[in-house]
């Protein structure tokens, strides 16, 4: 895995809303992730009220709720948070999988940026050191939506004018005319 981390942008997340979709299994983990999170999203200025924090009972559950989360029009990002530890059959990977594909593609059908926030490893000691040790996943998770979150409102400001110029061109009127 790679700790060649990038830079995170300075966002000032004051108006940004978020929601995050955290899993019950492997609890102790994943309420270590939503801690750094709601700390990082804290630091970068996102109002207490902002971040509402969803509830699910595993990994596999994150994806649904996500994407209906995303498709309420509530938040300008969605975190899933989850930990799969590899156990004595390949379960972990089939949830690695599908999850990871499930969440991205709710992203782009919502049109809402979704972080993919499940930690998946080889045993608890790999899961401890991502989730409360030095590697910091929560914190890299809380930083991405930050940006993805400033994109999103950004570039869908940008996107609401080109709607509004083509509707003007359809209908042969000047989008910039004053009224």
């Amino acid at each position: 895995m790679s700790q060649d981390k990038p830079i995170p942008d300075a966002i000032d997340g004051t108006e940004l809303h978020f929601a995050v979709i955290a899993a019950g299994y492997n609890g102790e983990l994943v309420d270590a992730l939503l801690r750094r999170v709601n700390r990082t999203l804290r630091n970068g200025n996102v109002p207490e009220a902002n971040i509402v924090v969803v509830r699910v009972p595993g990994s596999g559950e994150i994806p649904y709720a996500a994407y209906m989360s995303a498709m309420s029009g509530d938040y300008d990002c969605v975190i899933g948070l989850g930990v799969v530890i590899a156990g004595d059959t390949p379960h972990h990977e089939v949830i690695a999988h599908s999850t990871a594909h499930a969440l991205q593609d709710a992203a782009l059908r919502a049109e809402v940026p979704i972080i993919n926030g499940i930690v998946v490893t080889n045993d608890r000691a790999q899961a401890e050191l991502r989730c409360k040790g030095a590697l910091d996943r929560g914190c890299e998770f809380a930083q991405a939506a930050l940006t993805m979150a400033f994109h999103r409102v950004t570039l869908g400001a940008r996107l609401d004018e080109v709607d509004a110029e083509e509707r003007s061109k359809r209908d042969g009127k000047d989008p910039f005319a004053q009224n």
